[in-house]
């Protein structure tokens, strides 16, 4: 249902990619990259225009098979995401053995991220987004509520916010794919929906 929807804002000229959520028994399936490849060709999407989207705990229910499982998906294209990155116990071990392309921080992080005064939670996120950087992932700040915490995420380098700032939770057919009301440098301009 995500593919057909991405491809009919495609087919109206909406550059946009979707992001669904995977169980850690849907990345286990060891059928998953046949089956997504199957949907990408049946409708005519570029593995670019889905992020598969994975949580820490996900991850290391079955750390070997997951590892596995994320690089057949990395070799067809598809970037997978860590969701809820930080809510977890993970080892950062376990994050540079693992084939993803994207953090999305959680949201606990970035809420009140502009008016908080705990210096150690923008601690947290500057060093957080430097780290994913250095291992070549981008980041997706969750929960972006506000344009002084959207503005500091900008200063400090996130590539992508997800949050009501942005949009609330929208069926496909209410979804405006227009540009933001406010000024963003353009490497900022993309949202995840």
């Amino acid at each position: 249902m995500a593919l057909a929807q991405c491809a009919s804002w495609r087919a109206n000229g909406h550059e946009v990619a979707v992001c669904v959520n995977l169980s850690a028994t849907n990345l286990l399936n060891p059928d998953l990259p046949n089956l997504v490849r199957s949907a990408l060709e049946r409708h005519q999407l570029m593995p670019q225009t889905l992020v598969l989207e994975i949580t820490e705990t996900t991850a290391i229910t079955d750390f070997e098979r997951s590892k596995q499982a994320i690089e057949q998906l990395r070799d067809i294209g598809l970037v997978v995401s860590v969701d809820d990155f930080g809510s977890g116990f993970t080892s950062l071990a376990y994050l540079s053995s693992l084939a993803v392309g994207e953090l999305k921080l959680d949201r606990s992080f970035i809420l009140g991220l502009a008016t908080s005064t705990d210096s150690r939670n923008l601690a947290l996120v500057r060093s957080t987004i430097d780290l994913a950087h250095a291992l070549g992932l981008r980041v997706v700040a969750e929960g972006v509520e506000d344009e002084a915490s959207f503005d500091m995420l900008v200063a400090l380098g996130c590539d992508l916010a997800q949050g009501y700032l942005i949009s609330k939770p929208k069926q496909p057919d209410e979804v405006e794919l227009t540009a933001f009301p406010f000024s963003v440098p353009e490497r900022h301009a993309s949202a995840s929906l």
